[in-house]
C-alpha cells in the first residue's frame, strides 16, 4: 500500500492504492482519492524536495494523520505520505527506515494505534528525528497507542504527541525544520501571533455581548 502526493496548482492530490485485506477491509473508511487544498501554495525554496515523511500503519490512519498533511500544507512543506505497517510490512518499514536520511528527508512523521510499534521501531533504525501520532483505539481510546509509543528505552527517543493530534506532529516538524530555515521561522512566528490574535479577538467578544449570547452563538469553541 502507498499514497503517492503531487501538487496541482494549489491543490495537493493524494492517491491511495490499497491491496484488499479481506480480514480488515469493511472497518476501514474509503479513501480510494482525497484532494486537500493547499493555503499556502510557494514551498520555501530550500524545501522543495520532501523534507517530512509522514507515515502510518493502515490507510484507516490516514483521517487522523491529515492533520500533519494540512499542516505541511499550510506551511508549503514537500512531503510524502506512505503506508508502512511494522507487522504487515516488516521489511519495506526497515528499507523506508534505513533509507530516508539518504533522501530528501528531515523528520519522520509516523503515526500508529493499538500495538504502535511503527514510530519506535522507524525510530530504531533511522538517525533522523521521529515524531509518533498515537491513533484513537476503539478497545482503549488510543490510550494503548500513546503508552506502547511514549514508553521508549534510553538512547531511542520518540517524540511522542497528545493521541489523534497530528496537527500537532506537523508542526514540531515545521519547527525543527525552521532551525535551519529563516524563511520558515518567520511563518513559525507569524503562525503564533496569528493564534494570539485569535485568543484576543474571542476576549473581546466575549467581553463586548457577554457570556450568555457568546455560547448561544457558538463562538465559545476552540
Amino acid at each position: 500500500m502507498r499514497i503517492f502526493v503531487s501538487r496541482v496548482g494549489a491543490a495537493v492530490i493524494i492517491g491511495l492504492h490499497v491491496t484488499a485485506d479481506p480480514a480488515t477491509q469493511a472497518d476501514r473508511p474509503n479513501l480510494t482519492s482525497v484532494t486537500m487544498s493547499s493555503p499556502v501554495p510557494a514551498a520555501p525554496s530550500a524545501l522543495t524536495q520532501p523534507a517530512v515523511g509522514i507515515i502510518m500503519g493502515s490507510d484507516s490512519d490516514l483521517p487522523t494523520m491529515r492533520g500533519a498533511i494540512a499542516i505541511c500544507q499550510q506551511f508549503g512543506i514537500a512531503h510524502e505520505v506512505e503506508i508502512v505497517s511494522a507487522h504487515r510490512t516488516p521489511v519495506r518499514m526497515v528499507e523506508y527506515a534505513q533509507t530516508a536520511h539518504q533522501r530528501s528527508l528531515k523528520v519522520i512523521i509516523a503515526g500508529a494505534g493499538g500495538a504502535a510499534h511503527l514510530p519506535g521501531m522507524v525510530a530504531a533504525l533511522t538517525p533522523l528525528p521521529v515524531i509518533g501520532v498515537p491513533v484513537q483505539t476503539r478497545t482503549l481510546q488510543g490510550v494503548d497507542s500513546l503508552y506502547s509509543i511514549v514508553q521508549m528505552p534510553a538512547g531511542i527517543p520518540v517524540a511522542t504527541v497528545a493521541i489523534g493530534n497530528a496537527t500537532n506532529a506537523g508542526l514540531l516538524a515545521v519547527q525543527m525544520l525552521a532551525s535551519h530555515n529563516p524563511e520558515l521561522l518567520q511563518a513559525v512566528q507569524t503562525y503564533r501571533q496569528e493564534l494570539a490574535q485569535m485568543v484576543q479577538d474571542k476576549q473581546t467578544r466575549l467581553s463586548a455581548i457577554g457570556v450568555e449570547a457568546y455560547l448561544e452563538n457558538a463562538g465559545g469553541h476552540h
